[in-house]
């Protein structure tokens, strides 16, 4: 079965950047934590203030089950997340392993 990840990228407002690293934790305690996604936050190297978060899903299903399982506190962190947002703009990938 192939591997699916899914990338969230969006650039933080720079006066925001503290309250955007604290939120940062709850994500990664809620979603790798509570939920046991396999689930990272990273920060391009040449961009401060601009994050990637990565959904690392097992099967398809797995994938589709993100967006439906998602729990009142899940959706609370991802409204105070489109807070932060820089012009309020997210980009999504959705990336199949080659088998």
């Amino acid at each position: 079965m192939p591997k699916v990840i899914l990338q969230i990228s969006y650039e933080i407002k720079p006066e925001k950047r503290e309250e955007y690293l604290e939120l940062a934790k709850e994500l990664k305690n809620h979603f790798a934590g509570e939920r046991k996604n396999n689930y990272m936050i990273f920060e391009q190297k040449s961009k401060k203030n601009f994050f990637v978060e990565q959904f690392v899903c097992n099967s398809i299903e797995e994938y589709e089950s993100l967006e439906d399982g998602i729990t009142e506190s899940g959706e609370e962190l991802v409204n105070r997340l489109e807070t932060l947002i820089k012009d309020g703009k997210a980009r999504y990938a959705t990336l199949l392993e080659v088998q």
